[in-house]
């Protein structure tokens, strides 16, 4: 996809996946290696790779989102959508 991309000349950067709250902890390892495989190809491609599993992540409880930032344990909050939208917006 991110070839495909750069061929049809757009802009391309990857996001990795986010915490889930309601797949934790069984879900926590299979994010952790996808999100590694997503890192490598943004690092192979050379295109931006996004954190928002970093950027939402609860420092307090790793591999889920901080509760203000889900609003049902499987997807981001407005407030979550705001945090990730101006990560997107400032990053190269």
């Amino acid at each position: 996809m991110v070839r495909r991309g750069r061929e049809l000349g757009l802009r391309v950067a990857l996001a990795d996946v986010l915490p889930w709250n309601n797949g934790w902890p069984n879900a926590e390892p299979t994010i952790r290696r996808l999100n590694a495989l997503i890192a490598e190809i943004a690092r192979d491609e050379h295109v931006p790779l996004l954190p928002f599993h970093d950027t939402l992540e609860d420092p307090e409880r790793p591999g889920r989102m901080r509760a203000e930032w889900t609003s049902d344990g499987d997807h981001p909050s407005p407030e979550g959508y705001r945090r990730l939208g101006e990560l997107a917006f400032t990053s190269p």
